[in-house]
């Protein structure tokens, strides 16, 4: 199963995306069983805590799986908005262990954390524009609200990687921790906010996290134009074969 689900502590659901052989990345079925796991936590008095985290040591979420299908119909965008929390708020505080590569789809999963942990050979980056893919799962409006303008731009528009200490430095994640210690980290967090009351929580939690998720929503329909725009482009169609053949990408 792409998706492991367990309960490692009492009123803690511990989420593995396991798809090592892809690095972690997310096929749109497997969006669509996120988008049924978040109902039903969301449902479960016994759930007050999430942590999310992937499998191996390589990567946390390498992003979308570019060897599947890339249409963006409006259904398929309401899949991948549930998936990653975009438009919805989900009212338990959610815990991101982040364990290697987080790029991409990775990134805007790792956005729809409350608080982040990162081992020291995690690497965080959105190299969509590299590949001619617009970055409509959250980014493009999570990130300013987040770390501000300027490194939202400069992740953005440059594509690059950047390691776990950078994205400390600018607020993308709490902490980084070495990678022996980072499940441990993770989880002393997530018992710490389930020992707490859970109404108490959860209006926190929703009362913040619904001016992300209505920014986000403020901007759909220009992030669902823009994606098209670029998704009809000769661009689009060069970037991802480039991608899929594993080679560099020429823009005329």
């Amino acid at each position: 199963m792409p998706l492991l689900v367990n309960e490692p502590a009492r009123h803690v659901t511990l989420i593995t995306i396991d798809e090592q052989a892809k690095m972690n990345a997310m096929s749109r079925q497997m969006m669509a069983e996120l988008c049924e796991l978040w109902d039903r936590l969301d449902a479960d008095p016994g759930c007050r805590v999430v942590v999310t985290t992937g499998a191996g040591e390589r990567a946390f979420c390498a992003g979308a799986d570019l060897s599947g299908d890339l249409s963006a119909s409006e259904e398929t965008a309401a899949v991948v908005n549930k998936a990653l929390l975009k438009l919805t708020p989900f009212s338990k505080p959610v815990v991101a262990a982040v364990n290697g590569v987080c790029a991409g789809g990775g990134v805007e999963f790792m956005l729809a954390s409350d608080i982040r942990y990162a081992a020291e050979q995690a690497r965080f980056g959105l190299p969509e524009v590299k590949w001619s893919v617009y970055p409509f799962g959250g980014a493009a409006t999570k990130l300013v609200r987040q770390i501000g303008y300027v490194h939202t731009m400069d992740l953005i528009l440059t594509g690059r990687l950047i390691g776990a200490e950078e994205a400390a430095s600018i607020n993308l994640i709490n902490k980084v921790v070495p990678a022996a210690e980072l499940m441990d980290t993770a989880m002393a967090t997530a018992e710490m906010i389930a020992a707490n009351s859970p109404p108490a929580v959860q209006a926190v939690k929703q009362q913040i996290s619904t001016i992300l998720t209505q920014d986000a929503a403020q901007h759909e329909a220009q992030d669902q134009a823009f994606g098209d725009k670029v998704r009809a482009s000769a661009e689009f169609r060069e970037g991802v074969a480039a991608f899929r053949e594993k080679r560099q990408p020429i823009y005329r």
